[in-house]
This record gives structure tokens, C-alpha cells and sequence, in this order.
């Protein structure tokens, strides 16, 4: 078994957050892609093969399978173009049809995913409450003009925005803890984010349901946070740019189009670098 690693929205030669990827002729059973992907250590591994016109693809975290994952769909993207050259290559996910374009452009590679649909609500009082004491927050850290929502692009988070990058710098948690209400609520992660501009964004990921304090780039967020953005009608311009993963050492940068139609695909999109 051929494991790449292939860190997703970098920046150059540096940053971008490490997915491994693992493409064969067939699937491995489901308990030996989670055995590999704990070995790996990144926040997900994803496992692809070939089935008619399409790739069979499942993503596994430290501690769990999950059901989608941005950054792996794009390492993966930049992968099956390195093997079998620039194009577009639909993806047959658990509970979606998706499609990633990966193409070489003066010796990088870069991918752009199309997500699953999208949809959002408003998160309720108590699981807003719980979320704000797991990271020491209180209401007043909140940007009123984005409240606080469950967010879905073929995953599920909520989504709290705050009122300053600062707040969003001391981003601290019990792992544990970010665990247990995750996995009580069914989340796959918690985003924080600052609205810099309408359409810059700085952004922190809590991974703890996956078994990670914290992932420094996350495409399935991103494309769920675009669709968020077109639900509540935020000035958006038709994308946004996300920064995310500087305080962690690991700039990343993700760009998402954000198309009219409600519930609509977002495209996410991307640089990535083969690691040694």
C-alpha cells in the first residue's frame, strides 16, 4: 500500500494542512483504513479506487470515518493529476456525487473540489451556550452579524463568528471535552472565524470528534461556511478568501465560489504540495 502525504491549501512551499492519500485498485476493509489512518497521524487519509467512470472514496480520521472531508478530496484531486494528468475526476463519497479538478500549472499542482449540497439553520441557545464555555467565550465575543449556526456542506459543524481576530488567536479548549459535545451533537467540527472584510476570513478549526485539537485547513467547512453566507445574505461578491491555520504555524489559503442558488454547490479551491 503506496500512503502519499500531501499537505491541501498550501502557501508556495510551506503551510497547508497534511492529508494522506492511499489510491488502489480496490478499497481495503474498513478496519484496516482506520488502522492506516491512525498510523498516519494526519487529521484524515483519503482511500480512493477506480469504480466505472467514477473514484470510490472514503476519508478516515485518527478516530473515526468521516463522511467528507475537504482538504483530503483536494490532496487527492492533486494526486490522480500527478498520476494521470490534468482533468476532472468524479468522486463517489458514503452519501454524496462530488467531482475534483486537479491540475499541474508551472510545476504546482493545484485542485478544486465541488461540494456536496449545502444547507444551514441557526444553532439553538443551549448548544450555543456549551460551545462559548468549551472555548472560554462568552456572548459579548460574538460578531452579531453572523449568528451563531449549524452549517452543512457535506458535513456537519457549527459555526461561531467572532468580533475580533484577537479572540479568535486565543482559541483554547479541553480536547476531551470538545469530544464529548461534538460527538453529543453530531458535529464533525467547530469553526470559528472573524470577518476581516465581507470576503476575507480568518478561521480556526476544532477537529476534537476526530480525535485532532485542530486542523489548519478544512475545505468541508469552508465550502459549508460559503453556503452560509448565501443563506443569510452576507455581501459575499460571489467568494470568499479563507485564511486559516496562521496560529498554528501553518498558513493555509482556501478560496470558495459561491454561486447564486440556494442549497447549491460551492467550489473550493486550492494550491498543494507533495510532501517527502
Amino acid at each position: 500500500m503506496q500512503i502519499q502525504r500531501i499537505a491541501a491549501f498550501s502557501e508556495g512551499e510551506a503551510g497547508g494542512n497534511p492529508a494522506g492519500v492511499v489510491i488502489g485498485a480496490t478499497l481495503p476493509d474498513a478496519g484496516t483504513m482506520q488502522r492506516v489512518a491512525a498510523e498516519v497521524g494526519f487529521s484524515e487519509t483519503a482511500f480512493a479506487a477506480r469504480s466505472g467512470p467514477s473514484w470510490r472514496v472514503r476519508y478516515f480520521s485518527p478516530g473515526s470515518e468521516v463522511p467528507f472531508c475537504g482538504h483530503a478530496t483536494i490532496a487527492l484531486g492533486a494526486a490522480l493529476a500527478r498520476q494521470h494528468g490534468d482533468g476532472v475526476f468524479p468522486l463517489t463519497l458514503n452519501q454524496a456525487e462530488i467531482t475534483v479538478e486537479g491540475r499541474s500549472v508551472g510545476g504546482r499542482f493545484q485542485a478544486a473540489l465541488q461540494s456536496p449540497p449545502t444547507r444551514s439553520r441557526p444553532a439553538d441557545r443551549e448548544l450555543t451556550a456549551a460551545a462559548l464555555a468549551l472555548f472560554g467565550y462568552d456572548e459579548g465575543t460574538l460578531d452579531p452579524r453572523l449568528p451563531p449556526a449549524l452549517i452543512h456542506g457535506g458535513a456537519d459543524h457549527l459555526a461561531l463568528f467572532l468580533r475580533s481576530r484577537e479572540a479568535l488567536a486565543a482559541m483554547r479548549y479541553g480536547l476531551e471535552a470538545g469530544r464529548e459535545l461534538m460527538l453529543r451533537h453530531g458535529l464533525v467540527t467547530i469553526l470559528l472565524a472573524h470577518a476581516q472584510t465581507p470576503r476575507l476570513f480568518h478561521s480556526r478549526n476544532a477537529f476534537a470528534s476526530g480525535g485532532v485539537m485542530e486542523d489548519p485547513a478544512t475545505g468541508a467547512a469552508t465550502a459549508a461556511l460559503g453556503g452560509y453566507l448565501r443563506d443569510t445574505g452576507w455581501p459575499h461578491g460571489g467568494a470568499i478568501e479563507v485564511i486559516q491555520g496562521e496560529d498554528m504555524g501553518m498558513r493555509s489559503r482556501l478560496l470558495a465560489e459561491i454561486p447564486p442558488d440556494s442549497g447549491g454547490s460551492i467550489r473550493v479551491s486550492g494550491e498543494a504540495r507533495f510532501m517527502a
